[in-house]
């Protein structure tokens, strides 16, 4: 079976990519031959393997090689690899692996438990978010009292907001500031929603 089956992608954007590596490619020997391999790579600038997490991290000059093309050419790589015997694990570290790797299946509840205690993380930080519009609309009693509508769509607004940037925090800091010409449509979005809300904001007359 090919080991290039093993490999899941879990990141893919604009020249960067991240993979997940079979547990047999876990080794510090085979993490220096792969890294020394891929990097030879025309397109390629950067190779960085984390054998403990299991990672293998690409960038590329995207400019030079898009995606498929690096792919094919990963995959010729790791044939070539592995006809010399350079992704070979030693016996005894490969006995090692299987051990723990019998101890992860057995314990993959404690995965479940992790994913569990995340997602009722998020979900006591949205709500804490909304007790602190709550109170903001608390304050402001009389105009809810006036304009109750107005009020409400605020709030909703102001929640619809929150969540927006919670998602897409990670968007914005790694490559949104990064690279602001590139993602310009997206800046003039922001820019123009920031304006229809400071716009709704006004006191009418």
């Amino acid at each position: 079976m090919s080991i290039q089956q093993d490999f899941i992608l879990r990141y893919r954007a604009g020249g960067h990519i991240r993979f997940q590596l079979p547990d047999e490619l876990c080794q510090k020997n085979i993490a220096r031959n792969l890294e020394a391999a891929i990097i030879r790579l025309d397109s390629v600038y950067r190779v960085s393997v984390y054998p403990r997490q299991g990672k293998l991290s690409i960038r590329y000059q995207e400019e030079l090689c898009d995606f498929r093309t690096l792919t094919r050419q990963l995959s010729a790589l790791l044939d070539e690899l592995q006809k010399k015997g350079l992704l070979k694990p030693d016996a005894a570290v490969q006995a090692r692996q299987s051990v723990i790797s019998r101890l992860k299946n057995s314990l993959g509840n404690f995965s479940a438990g992790r994913w569990m205690r995340d997602k009722f993380k998020e979900t006591r930080e949205t709500v804490q978010a909304v007790g602190i519009l709550a109170k903001l609309g608390k304050k402001k009693r009389p105009e809810i009292l006036q304009n109750s509508e107005k009020t409400a769509i605020d709030f909703f607004n102001d929640v619809l907001i929150l969540y927006l940037i919670k998602t897409h925090w990670h968007i914005i800091t790694q490559h949104w500031i990064a690279r602001p010409y590139r993602y310009r449509h997206e800046w003039l979005t922001v820019f123009y929603m920031m304006y229809l809300l400071l716009r709704s904001r006004r006191p009418r007359k």
